[in-house]
């Protein structure tokens, strides 16, 4: 099987894997009631949407130019932009061909020949590092809400969380050394970003007029930003909208909000990742600092 064949399955693949999770969500939600749900929205909300997932995706971007700056790629921080931007509009529009991560680090070895497996490592832990903050903040989330489940196992969770952060960081001085002098510096980013994404859910709330169970509808959208990157469907698309259709029967919310939330966030990124396409076009010629 060739390398361009295989891609194109894979393509086929999560395009038929996002189609059935969109069937499926549509025989378990009014999609009136969401459509109604947009139509009274409050746009002023939805423009603070923006402007802080776009905040989020800088934040990010500054992130990752920590480990690459640990890898002796001292990329400029505004070719670094550009580079993510072209990134996230190759993840979510262009899945199966190529990558985001994968183009980031084709560019990166091509331009500064920092080593293959050190890029992918930065890649790798540079995702690690915001999904430890998703799950520590999630966490966090579920000692707070009213559930069952959750007080049943409060301690467990309690203890997870510290934890968390110190398998993390063994991992880091275990297995890749070079990067540990970034370790908190990366975490604070990543507390930022996920920060910033949660106040824009909250804003998309305000926006769709939800003024109840907010700590419930936060941990689900947490809990679907973990879905969403597994590598099944195209971009997460469907993925996070099943996970917020079960989140949503599980922790007895709306099932037609919580789909009106997922989608409302998937359109902003979508519209944020499209300006990548102008890099698609011209590539972002890599300046690197002084």
């Amino acid at each position: 099987m060739t390398e361009r064949l295989r891609k194109r399955l894979i393509t086929g693949l999560k395009i038929i894997v996002s189609s059935a999770l969109i069937y499926f969500i549509f025989t378990k939600v009014d999609f009136k009631e969401v459509v109604i749900l947009f139509k009274r929205s409050k746009p002023q909300y939805l423009i603070l949407g923006v402007i802080l997932v776009t905040l989020s995706k800088v934040l990010a971007a500054f992130r990752l130019n920590l480990y690459f700056h640990q890898i002796g790629v001292r990329i400029t921080q505004f070719s670094n932009l550009k580079l993510y931007l072209l990134g996230m509009f190759y993840n979510l529009f262009l899945p199966g061909g190529i990558g985001g991560d994968a183009y980031k680090g084709y560019v990166i070895q091509k331009k500064y020949q920092s080593g293959t497996k050190k890029v992918v490592a930065v890649l790798f832990l540079d995702r690690l590092s915001g999904m430890l903050l998703i799950f520590i903040l999630g966490s966090s989330l579920a000692l707070l809400i009213q559930n069952n489940l959750f007080q049943q196992f409060y301690r467990l969770i309690a203890l997870a969380i510290p934890l968390a952060v110190i398998v993390f960081w063994y991992t880091n001085k275990r297995f890749f050394l070079y990067t540990l002098p970034v370790f908190w510096k990366s975490v604070g980013y990543s507390t930022l970003v996920q920060g910033t994404q949660i106040i824009c859910i909250l804003c998309i709330l305000k926006a769709l007029s939800i003024e109840l169970n907010t700590l419930e509808y936060l941990f689900v959208f947490l809990v679907s930003s973990i879905i969403s990157v597994i590598p099944l469907t195209i971009g997460g698309f469907g993925s996070r909208e099943v996970t917020f259709v079960y989140g949503a029967a599980w922790l007895g919310l709306n099932k037609d909000v919580s789909v009106a939330i997922s989608l409302t966030f998937m359109g902003i990124t979508a519209l944020i990742s499209l300006f990548g396409l102008i890099y698609h076009f011209k590539k972002p010629k890599l300046e690197t600092t002084d």
